[in-house]
């Protein structure tokens, strides 16, 4: 059997820079990986099988369209997989991209076929992309460039936060009316967590304004992470509903979040370090 884990993805920074005469968006997005998320356990088998476990796994309905079963065909191996799901659906922090890109790297090496080239991984969806390798990167286009980082962003800390409500990205898009099209301000060399703060409150997340409008809880969410000493930032990550807060050190971010969990038990709440 072998097991990989599927990551967290937050947009510390989402600018919206353009659409396509097909509609895609085209975007510029800081991207970085926590270490908390879902793990995909796979071995080979006759037949193509996805169970699904988990705390959240009541919350994700298993369909012939779900992409750690897409991903499988797409690969062409049989396995029989299980997911599981710890990450809130549908909440703007890639869980399905991840569970997808790790599904691939899962059945990659236990067929040792080789991944799928980039066309056919970005049809999987346009998160998919940045996951196969989930490491600090800018994203461009519509997910399909990736460039990971030379200088390592310094270590720092977040506390996710999600109102246990799903929003729809599509929704999300369609409720967008301004793109400002510039994109993002070039990433210095950055010695703290502080001046990596101060870079992202430069940067927007142009979907943050559309989503409030379909659920303006998350306004409730980003104040609860500011409200919480140490934390430098706070911002809706993709398309939301879950909101990250920045924080210098693991410890603060712990307290930060033990403080939200008791004050809102009925929110998804978790202290992550961003993977380096």
């Amino acid at each position: 059997m072998i097991t990989e884990f599927a990551p967290a993805k937050i947009n510390l920074a989402l600018h919206i820079t353009g659409q396509r005469a097909d509609g895609y968006h085209i975007l510029d997005s800081l991207v970085v990986f926590a270490n908390t998320g879902d793990h995909i356990r796979a071995e080979l088998s006759k037949k193509l099988t996805l169970t699904v476990a988990g705390p959240q796994a009541a919350a994700l309905a298993i369909t012939e369209n779900n992409l750690c079963l897409r991903a499988a065909r797409t690969m062409g191996v049989t396995a029989t997989i299980t997911l599981e799901k710890n990450l809130p659906v549908a909440s703007g922090i890639g869980g399905g991209s991840s569970d997808a890109a790790a599904t691939l790297r899962a059945l990659s090496r236990l067929s040792g076929k080789p991944l799928p080239d980039p066309a056919t991984i970005i049809a999987l969806g346009a998160d998919v992309p940045v996951c196969i390798n989930p490491r600090t990167a800018r994203m461009s286009g519509i997910g399909e460039t990736v460039s990971p980082l030379t200088n390592a962003l310094p270590p720092a800390w977040l506390v996710l936060v999600n109102p246990g409500v799903g929003i729809s990205t599509p929704q999300v898009f369609k409720a967008l009316t301004h793109r400002d099209k510039t994109p993002l301000k070039p990433l210095p060399k950055l010695k703290n967590s502080t001046e990596l703060a101060a870079w992202i409150a430069m940067q927007r997340n142009d979907l943050e304004a559309p989503a409030l409008t379909l659920l303006p809880e998350i306004t409730r969410v980003k104040a609860a992470l500011t409200a919480q000493q140490g934390c430098l930032f706070a911002r809706m990550s993709g398309s939301g509903a879950t909101c990250f807060g920045l924080f210098d050190n693991s410890f603060s971010a712990h307290a930060a979040a033990t403080a939200i969990k008791g004050s809102q038990p009925q929110w998804w709440t978790a202290d992550a370090a961003i993977l380096s």
